[in-house]
């Protein structure tokens, strides 16, 4: 074998979305793209807001010395600014252009944070279902991944967390709107969080640090809203990108926002920095920085994917399929009717829908579909959906 026999081993992992992925490539060239239904990828559908290529135009037009030199490695002071003042707003809190590192996409902005606070087998509790991904982040660094079931409607169970909780334990990574279950965690179980760490932490003598991974913070429905995690607890870090929201997954955009009452802060800035420049990102896009700059706030049509959610929920409901309607993102989780839940996504994949086993995300028993695709696609499943249905309803 070529390879580290543990990266060969983290494959074997995470090959689920990229096997369906890689299957639908297969099943598109065989019955025609129009005939199969990938629920696969969390790849945005919906094209970036108008004022998005405005800006871009206008950015890209600039002449001037070093537009495309090297930079802060925490990026343009006027892009930090602007976020700040923006996060400012959001949060109630005075957040300062210092306390902003723009980073490489929201994946980049957690290796960075994770890479700055863990030590060698300090422990990160993360709720489940969760974004695999997560565990190859935190093994990146030394860190030792401990994994804590939510509640029925996958909302935080407080108290597994804090049972969970040991003196090796050094963050706790929450994901909301979450990726498989579109669950907003609320205000309450927010606060409640920020007050269990906040004992912990003086109980045992060291700071736990609260980071939330916030990509999908502005794709929320039915009034929902994402309640702050900085105002919850000091000790906070928030992460998030303009992948989801702006619709710009490949331009590799995001940012770290750290509480100003973070302890250490000015320790805690330097190593995110520094970590910034040397896991190999540098910097992040310098168009990018320019563009965003001037779109704070903005975000996509969000009523698109509601509409898809709503549509999704009522094929399926009326199926008989069991689900937690989702409050954000744009991924439905439901239950599989059957314990076995790969078998049941192969079933689906026999009627040439593809979706992803819930066990990859640390939910056995369920099944994630994606429904940032078009219309089509959702109402061409359904047919194949109730094929299905009628074995088990």
């Amino acid at each position: 074998m070529t390879i580290s026999k543990k990266v060969h081993g983290f494959m074997e992992k995470a090959s689920w979305i990229r096997k369906m992925f890689e299957e639908g490539d297969r099943m598109k060239k065989e019955y025609g793209a129009e005939n199969v239904f990938d629920f696969s990828l969390g790849n945005p559908n919906v094209e970036p807001p108008e004022a998005f290529f405005e800006a871009l135009e206008a950015v890209v037009a600039e002449r001037a010395p070093n537009r495309h030199g090297y930079m802060s490695n925490a990026g343009y002071p006027q892009t930090r600014e602007a976020v700040a003042e923006y996060l400012s707003e959001e949060h109630g809190l005075e957040i300062f252009g210092e306390h902003v590192i723009m980073t490489c996409g929201a994946g980049g902005a957690l290796n960075v944070v994770l890479k700055t606070l863990l030590d060698p087998g300090d422990e990160v509790i993360i709720p489940t279902p969760y974004f695999v991904e997560y565990n190859f982040y935190v093994d990146n660094y030394g860190g030792v991944c401990k994994l804590v079931k939510s509640k029925d409607d996958f909302s935080l169970d407080l108290e597994a967390i804090e049972a969970a909780i040991n003196d090796k334990t050094k963050v706790v990574l929450i994901n909301s709107p979450n990726n498989p279950t579109g669950k907003v965690y609320d205000k309450a179980s927010i606060e409640g969080l920020g007050r269990l760490l906040a004992d912990q932490s003086s109980r045992r003598g060291k700071q736990i640090y609260l980071v939330s991974d916030e990509p999908y913070s502005k794709i929320v429905y039915d009034g929902v809203k994402v309640p702050s995690l900085l105002q919850a607890y000091a000790n906070s870090i928030l992460v998030t990108s303009y992948s989801k929201d702006l619709s710009l997954p490949g331009e590799r955009l995001g940012f770290i926002a750290v509480n100003p009452a973070l302890e250490p802060l000015p320790e805690c800035l330097g190593g995110l920095v520094f970590s910034n420049r040397t896991l190999g990102f540098v910097n992040a896009p310098a168009i990018m920085q320019r563009v965003v700059q001037r779109l704070q706030g903005l975000s996509v049509d969000i009523e698109i994917y509601k509409q898809k959610r709503d549509l999704l929920c009522s094929i399926l409901g009326d199926l008989g399929y069991s689900f937690n309607k989702p409050e954000g993102a744009f991924y439905l989780f439901p239950k599989s009717p059957v314990e076995d839940d790969v078998q049941f996504v192969r079933e689906l994949q026999e009627q040439r829908i593809l979706v992803v086993p819930g066990s990859g995300f640390g939910g056995p028993g369920y099944f994630r579909i994606s429904y940032c695709v078009d219309d089509a696609v959702i109402k061409g499943a359904a047919d194949g959906f109730a094929a299905v249905a009628k074995k088990y309803f």
